[in-house]
Parts: C-alpha cells; sequence; structure tokens
C-alpha cells in the first residue's frame, strides 16, 4: 500500500509540474464524459417517458387474461373472457402494492354517421378509468367518460375528422356478438381523443364497458388491468400473481412484454449509446496517447536516473500508469460534476421538442441522469486513460539506463 501510495504521489507531482499538458488532457476527458452524461440522461428521459406512457395510458403494469389470449385473442376474441367478478388479488395481511385492478373488453366493427361507415377497433373502460389511467391520452375537444352518461363514447381525433363528426352528434356502431350474429347500438360522441400515436386516432374509439357488453351481447372482459403503486415492484406482484393464480384459467403479462414498440426503440438507442461511448472513449485514447507520450519523450533522463538509483522496470511501469489513471479520474470527476449541473439546469428549463414521426404532439424533453450513467462514465474515463496508458508506459519501462541517462548530454 505504501508503494501505491508513493506512486500516485510522484505521479500527482509530475502532473502539477506540466500544468498544461495536464490541463489539456484533463479537459479532453472532462469534455468527453459532460457530453456522454447529457446524451445517455436525454436518452434515459426518453425510456422513462416512454415507459410511463406506455403503462399509463394502456398497459397498466400488468395485465392478466385468460392463457393464449395474447397470441390468439384478436382472432377468436370470445373464447378468453374473463368472469365478471375480479377475485382479491392482494394479500390479506401484506403491504398494499396494487393500486387498482381495471377490466377492459376489446372489439371491433363499423361506425356510420350519415352516410360514411367506417372500420373501428374500440374498448369498452370503466368510465372512472380516466382518473386512474391518463397518461399520454388526451381529449382535445369536448369532454371524458361519465358514468352518467353510459350512452357517451370518445373517438380519436383522427377517426372523428374523418366521420365529419362534431361533439354532441350521434353515431351508430355495427359489431358482431358472441353468437355470430350483428347487433347495433346508437351512442352519442361526447369527446375527441388523441394519443402520442396517429394512425390509431384514425380508427379507435371508447365507451363504457357496460355499453359494450351490451353491444356484444357478453359478460365479462378481455383483460383484468393490473396497475401498482410502484413500477419498480413489477416483477415482484408478478411472481406473486402468477404463483397464486391457476395457471389453466389464468395468465398474468408484465407491460414491458406487451410493449413491442418500448422495447425495439429501447434497442435501437441503447445501440446509439454504446456507438457514442466507444467514439468518446476513442477521443479519451488519443489525448492521453498524446500527453502521455509527450511525458516519456520529455523525461528520459530523469526515468533513466531514477532506474540507475534502484528503481525497477516495473515500478516505472506501475508510476505511469498511475498518472494516467489520476488524468482519467480527475478528468471523470471533473465531466460527472458539470455533467450533473448541467443537466439539472438544462432539465429546469426544458427541452421543446418536435412531434417524433408517426405522433401528433411534441413534448418538453429533460435530463435524468442515474447513478449507473454517472457510474459508467466515470469508469469509462479512467478505464479509457488506463489503456491509452499501457504503451507509453511500458516504452518508458524497456529504457537502457545508458542510453536514457546519456539522452540530457
Amino acid at each position: 500500500m505504501d508503494r501505491i501510495r508513493l506512486d500516485f504521489l510522484l505521479a500527482f507531482r509530475n502532473m502539477v509540474r506540466h500544468k498544461r499538458r495536464s490541463a489539456i488532457a484533463v479537459g479532453a476527458v472532462t469534455f468527453g464524459i459532460i457530453a456522454l452524461i447529457l446524451a445517455a440522461g436525454f436518452i434515459e428521459w426518453i425510456f422513462w417517458g416512454m415507459q410511463e406512457a406506455t403503462i399509463q395510458s394502456q398497459l397498466g403494469h400488468i395485465q392478466i387474461s385468460r392463457p393464449g389470449y395474447q397470441e390468439a385473442g384478436k382472432a377468436d376474441p370470445y373464447a378468453y373472457l374473463l368472469p365478471d367478478a375480479i377475485p382479491e388479488l392482494e394479500p390479506a395481511n401484506g403491504p398494499r402494492q396494487i393500486k387498482t385492478i381495471i377490466p377492459r373488453l376489446s372489439f371491433g366493427g363499423l361506425i356510420s354517421h350519415g352516410d360514411a361507415t367506417l372500420s373501428f377497433i374500440g374498448e369498452g373502460v370503466i368510465p372512472e378509468e380516466k382518473a386512474i389511467l391518463s397518461g399520454s391520452v388526451e381529449i382535445s375537444a369536448g369532454e371524458n367518460l361519465s358514468v352518467d352518461d353510459l350512452k357517451g363514447i370518445i373517438l380519436g381525433v383522427g377517426l372523428g375528422r374523418n366521420l365529419n363528426v362534431n361533439i354532441g352528434d350521434k353515431v351508430v356502431l355495427l359489431a358482431s356478438t358472441a353468437s355470430r350474429g350483428v347487433n347495433a347500438v346508437e351512442v352519442t360522441v361526447r369527446g375527441l381523443f388523441s394519443t402520442v400515436n396517429k394512425s390509431y386516432d384514425d380508427i379507435a374509439l371508447r365507451m363504457p364497458i357496460e355499453t359494450a357488453r351490451q353491444l356484444l351481447r357478453v359478460k365479462g372482459s378481455h383483460v383484468w388491468v393490473v396497475l401498482l403503486n410502484d413500477t419498480a415492484k413489477t416483477d415482484t406482484v408478478l411472481q406473486r400473481l402468477r404463483d397464486s393464480l391457476q395457471k389453466s384459467d389464468f395468465e398474468a403479462v408484465p407491460w414491458y412484454v406487451l410493449a413491442d414498440f418500448y422495447n425495439k426503440t429501447v434497442a435501437l438507442f441503447t445501440k446509439q449509446i454504446h456507438g457514442l461511448k466507444l467514439i468518446i472513449a476513442f477521443i479519451i485514447l488519443l489525448a492521453i496517447l498524446n500527453a502521455m507520450t509527450m511525458s516519456v519523450m520529455e523525461r528520459i533522463g530523469e526515468i533513466g536516473t531514477d532506474m540507475a538509483l534502484g528503481a525497477r522496470r516495473i515500478d516505472v511501469l506501475r508510476r505511469f500508469l498511475s498518472e494516467g489513471i489520476l488524468l482519467g479520474g480527475f478528468g471523470g470527476l471533473l465531466g460527472v460534476t458539470i455533467g450533473v449541473a448541467l443537466a439539472a439546469m438544462i432539465s429546469s428549463i426544458g427541452i421543446p421538442m418536435p412531434p417524433p414521426p408517426g405522433t401528433t404532439r411534441g413534448y418538453t424533453g429533460e435530463i435524468l441522469v442515474t447513478w449507473n450513467i454517472a457510474f459508467e462514465s466515470l469508469l469509462l474515463a479512467i478505464g479509457a486513460t488506463l489503456i491509452a496508458s499501457i504503451y507509453p508506459a511500458w516504452k518508458a519501462s524497456r529504457m537502457q539506463i545508458v542510453d536514457a541517462l546519456r539522452h540530457n548530454r
């Protein structure tokens, strides 16, 4: 330990002695880490925002359905209906981790207004759901569903525009029933809603689940959407539900299995961040390699004197590696500190963003810096400088004492 402490002390003195060269090396590391933290923090915020929007707008944390519904339920939805009564899914003597359980009924059909008839995909929901799951669903015109108006529905803005309907207009819904017949119901348009997905807004509608059951002449629902108090407890509650529910009757699926668009977006952005890390690591490597090579060239005589006084080659190697680690450590710590401060300042102001492709609304971005991002950035700085220091340190340790001493003459 004393030898390691001495190596770092000598390395620190050499850094202070060559202030300009050390400042350039530390500055390169610092700016690289700042760029990495801001970019990774912005993408981390996008991941978090997409996660919460996916959960809160439609999927919930866990969905309970009949086995096979997620794979084959769209082809034969009436074969996978759940019962009306939702069983108690929380232990009587344990902590309350489930916020609420919401039944949903999915169906499709035709909607008519005047001379226009279009196909739609619909969801029967409880009207109180608007106070529980809001997420990215926004009422663009009119009002949301109400328990006092079971014949009132809301349409996606694209569907409403294509039908040329106004708030308060009557429309007719036509759908196939569970007995393979056809049924129709006249309802009133209470409002228009929009989500982040424009293609969904062009074909979607929502209505009270009781009215949807009357239209389809069924009881029960297709899924029970389980909303938790804490997203981090999803896997814990999922395992408990799978243990308590009969596998032959019920299937519990977490949100991240159902969120295909979210998973593909995370995979894409994660690859981009890995690419950015490689670029920044390469920049740090070049900066530190240049600084350490110059340090070796300027201190050839000093290295020869040190070895003549008894220093071993491994000692010389270790001291130059220690100097490289210090450069990376100082640059990394400074970059993390400034990066976190800039992230907080930028987040307090907000980053206005245009609507992404296929969406209808812009958003205000932020930068979310997690402990993992800060730690990985610091580790990248130290690791890159350590790797960059290996060749100059090895070159210094392989010098011949006589040639090194003759260099100063």
